[in-house]
């Protein structure tokens, strides 16, 4: 009976080895993450997606907080004088802002940019508030919505409109800017391994690939099972660009007038689709414990019976102090219950039956690996904390091993170009630092330049493209 309502449940998912793009089109939309709204590029957070952003948003805004930040909230709207003030940033954003034009029936004396990113907003802000070397650092973040004219868009990937966090701080020396950016990039890398059980490459990307009107770009870069990158979070390091842009200086303590030294970091609901790349499989979604909606769901099983029911929500409110924990009372048949909480990716299911309760235990399964544990009720809360432990840690262990087992190294351009061709994953190469060359490879490959490893050790002493002298080990891809 499970499996033939097994099948019923997955029969509308693409395997991944057939279709990896169709794959996960099915997972986000079979799962209930993600409807598609009436506006083109545009999607619907459905409550359970929602509920995985919330938790995402929790963990994050904890970590924030605990290194000295806090939330404000800027303005949708950008005035068009506001946002050419900084000219590089404006060129990298122009293609994708959408202006508002007019405000009811009247035309705007003045076009207003729905914000794509909010540093000038912020920029103009700072340079209200900062006189004196006491009002620094500033250390601020907000939650919100960005829109971005993406032609090509997919759910959570790239999609017009799509939730984050951006990070703005100012300082008073470079040297605390530069220790600001390589900071919330750590934030991110730790988040990634502890929460989403994630492994990440850490680096700098290049001055192509770099935000607008940033010094410097840091990225943590994560490989989903088809062995594509993902950009799983920036953080900028700005110098005083935007500063002289904006006129934000300030006294310092030898009473001289400085440009303060600015940094910006985001991560997004393009998270969630790490998530699903990264873990999920062709029964669904596989959700690691920190951010599930639900860690656990009671199954009763003959629920008809006098008692089961009673034992379920018992239990319920024993495991709720803990865990986001479910009973599901429906009438469905267990069999279908199984599959449809496989597909939301709820790391571990607790099945209860008659004869559990008069054996005093219950059954456990694992999503990770579908194993089957019977434990005791005396100690349920203790023997599920250890089993959600236990799956992240699994989790963490597989990604890991994949990721490890697909990168490999390329001395030469055929190698690189039969490597991309043949491998998919990750490429270490040297580079000369040209620009000639990376738009080479990406034109001959479609890889892309992911980033530059910190503390990477040279392969070679030659670029993989030209063959001249090498400056830097990159590390290519393929990259959604």
């Amino acid at each position: 009976m499970g499996k033939d309502n097994k099948s019923k449940m997955v029969e509308a998912i693409t395997s991944m080895d057939e279709d990896f793009a169709k794959w996960y089109t099915d997972v986000v939309l079979k799962a209930e993450l993600i409807d598609y709204s009436s506006v083109r590029g545009c999607m619907i957070l459905r409550p359970y997606g929602f509920a995985i952003w919330e938790n995402i948003q929790k963990i994050l805004d904890g970590m924030f907080k605990a290194t000295g930040h806090e939330n404000v909230a800027m303005p949708m709207f950008i005035p068009e004088s506001l946002l050419q003030k900084e000219k590089d940033h404006v060129e990298g954003f122009a293609p994708e802002v959408a202006w508002v034009t007019h405000g009811g029936s009247e035309q705007l004396t003045e076009r207003l940019c729905v914000r794509p990113t909010s540093e000038t907003l912020f920029c103009d802000h700072f340079s209200n508030i900062v006189q004196s070397y006491r009002d620094l650092p500033k250390l601020y973040n907000q939650w919100v919505s960005v829109v971005r004219w993406e032609k090509t868009t997919r759910p959570f990937l790239r999609s017009l409109e799509f939730y984050w966090q951006e990070g703005h701080t100012v300082h008073a020396t470079a040297e605390e800017a530069e220790e600001e950016t390589v900071r919330m990039l750590n934030v991110y890398a730790d988040f990634y391994r502890d929460a989403l059980a994630i492994p990440v490459i850490k680096g700098r990307k290049t001055d192509k690939e770099k935000f607008a009107g940033a010094n410097a770009t840091y990225t943590i870069e994560s490989m989903m099972k088809d062995g594509k990158a993902l950009q799983s979070g920036t953080s900028h390091n700005f110098g005083d660009g935007f500063a002289k842009a904006f006129d934000i200086q300030f006294t310092d303590k030898d009473n001289t007038q400085k440009y303060v030294h600015e940094t910006s970091w985001g991560m997004s609901t393009r998270t969630i689709g790490a998530i699903i790349m990264v873990h999920g499989d062709d029964n669904g979604l596989m959700l690691p414990p920190a951010v599930a909606p639900i860690q656990t769901v009671i199954v009763p099983i003959a629920m008809h019976k006098e008692g089961v029911l009673d034992k379920a929500n018992e239990l319920k409110a024993r495991l709720a102090s803990k865990f986001r924990v479910k009973v599901d009372d429906s009438d469905k048949m267990p069999g279908w219950k199984f599959a449809e909480y496989e597909m939301k990716g709820v790391p571990v299911r607790l099945e209860l039956g008659p004869r559990d309760i008069e054996n005093n235990h219950c059954v456990l399964v694992r999503r990770d690996t579908n194993e089957k544990i019977t434990v005791s009720l005396d100690n349920i809360e203790e023997e599920l904390e250890n089993l959600l432990k236990a799956v992240h840690d699994n989790m963490y262990a597989r990604a890991l091993e994949r990721l490890e087992s697909r990168i490999y190294e390329a001395h030469d351009y055929d190698e690189f170009k039969k490597t991309v061709e043949e491998k998919p994953g990750f490429i270490k190469a040297m580079w000369c630092g040209e620009l000639d060359c990376e738009l080479k490879i990406k034109e001959d490959t479609t890889a892309t330049s992911r980033c530059m490893p910190f503390d990477a050790e040279a392969i070679d002493d030659k670029c993989v493209c030209c063959g001249k002298p090498a400056k830097k080990l990159v590390v290519w891809g393929k990259a959604y």
